[in-house]
């Protein structure tokens, strides 16, 4: 096992890996920017280095202060969380070049399915349904045009090498197929530095599922499930949970198989999770996040593990310590994201917490970096807590969500936790029947 690992990241999740590698007897060591010298991680880290000025490309995403804070502290393993470098294979590389551990996957696995396209082409390989589209990238404008004559519109364009929603655009008919073509070259060249896109048939009432998968990097692997993440807005994730309403027992057991098969495949190393839209009884392969995610407690909640843990123990080579026929759905949990962000536009939040109190009792979790006098920097994500619930089934994870809501205080700042507790009155959300697109619709008419 590892003495001394280090975080790569700040605020929720370094303090998620701080606490697992604590029960572990590991110590660790945050990195933070000036911004960041009174964070909570940085406090509760056993070590702690300074990598430079607030903004992230200075600091967080700095791969030399990074590894000069892991020689400097000797720490044998980084730890990436989610976000910054989680998903960078040249960082990864140079981790493993200076001869330090990264806890994840390879830098091979990462490039593979970091690239859109190659990821598809390599999921098909290993046998997971895929959205009909183009094969490979789309060249020009009259090859997009020949694509959606094909496969008939709508049709979405992608860029290769985008996330978040950045680089989609939605051609709706064949009058629409030249500006969303050209529309998403240009965003995804600013976003991203490259301008390759390809395109997929659109799907009109999908709904969001991912399975979540765990592999030994010797050609073991597992799946932990599925995790509904529908609830969108601009195709960023607000709500989660987990089994998801719409997957039943056999389904989920066939996908999740699927899935576990393809990464034991590939040898894959640590946690990764296989995104799909599903519509009528057919899933189809969106993308592979080859790192943890942001939703991942409520897998952790419904199966009883301790996925960060189980990182840092594959990662030091030991085996896992489950096996498929160990993990079992128990119950039903939920995660919402809490933002710092005024509604009803959802503009970026920063200030001083006057006052927190964190809700409690039998069945919530409260991921956050937050304390009373906490000033929230403007240079990062606006995610400031997740408030996560586990219960028996899905209508008492609701009730209990919407209990752990009423007992939150943040003050000092405007937060999304009024979307919460508005969305648990709708019918949609209490039956669990929306799709990808529900969210917006409600929001246009709720919030204006």
């Amino acid at each position: 096992m590892f003495r001394k690992i280090l975080i790569a990241n700040r605020g929720e999740i370094a303090l998620r890996v701080i606490r697992a590698a604590r029960e572990m007897g590991v110590e660790s060591v945050a990195v933070h920017s000036t911004a960041d010298t009174d964070a909570m991680h940085v406090r509760m880290a056993d070590e702690s280095v300074c990598i430079g000025p607030p903004a992230g490309t200075d600091s967080y995403l700095s791969m030399s202060a990074i590894l000069s804070a892991c020689e400097i502290t000797g720490a044998e393993a980084i730890h990436p969380g989610y976000g910054f470098l989680s998903e960078n294979a040249a960082f990864v590389q140079a981790v493993e070049d200076h001869g330090i551990k990264f806890i994840g996957p390879s830098a091979e696995h990462i490039r593979m399915m970091g690239d859109k396209i190659t990821a598809k082409e390599t999921a098909k390989r290993l046998g997971i349904p895929c959205v009909p589209g183009s094969e490979g990238g789309v060249a020009d404008l009259a090859a997009a045009r020949q694509i959606g004559e094909d496969f008939g519109y709508p049709v979405i364009v992608k860029a290769t090498a985008g996330g978040g929603g950045r680089g989609m655009k939605l051609a709706k008919s064949a009058a629409e197929i030249d500006t969303a073509f050209g529309s998403a070259r240009s965003e995804a060249k600013a976003a991203f530095g490259n301008d390759e896109v390809y395109i997929e048939k659109y799907l009109g009432r999908p709904r969001h599922i991912e399975v979540q998968v765990f592999g030994d990097g010797k050609g073991n692997a597992v799946h932990l499930g599925e995790r509904d993440c529908s609830l969108q807005r601009r195709h960023q994730k607000v709500f989660e949970e987990a089994p998801g309403p719409a997957i039943d027992a056999a389904t989920r057991s066939e996908i999740g198989m699927i899935c576990a098969n393809a990464v034991a495949e590939l040898g894959y190393e640590g946690a990764g999770t296989i995104e799909f839209l599903y519509e009528d009884g057919e899933f189809y392969f969106i993308e592979m996040n080859t790192r943890l995610q942001v939703e991942h407690p409520v897998t952790e909640a419904i199966m009883g593990v301790d996925l960060v843990r189980e990182q840092i123990r594959v990662a030091a080579g030991l085996p896992m310590s489950f096996r498929q026929e160990d993990l079992q759905v128990n119950g039903h949990a939920i995660e919402v994201r809490i933002n710092a962000e005024k509604l009803p536009n959802f503009a970026p939040c920063p200030g001083t917490i006057s006052q927190y109190h964190a809700p409690g009792g039998l069945g919530v979790r409260m991921d956050s970096a937050l304390y009373d006098g906490y000033r929230i920097p403007p240079y990062y994500d606006s995610l400031i807590a997740k408030l996560i619930v586990h219960g028996r089934d899905r209508p008492e994870a609701l009730a209990r969500l919407n209990r752990a809501l009423g007992e939150l205080i943040v003050d000092g700042i405007d937060t999304t936790v009024p979307l919460f507790s508005e969305l648990l009155q709708a019918n949609a959300v209490q039956t669990g029947d929306y799709t990808i697109h529900w969210l917006e619709g409600w929001l246009e008419k709720n919030l204006g």
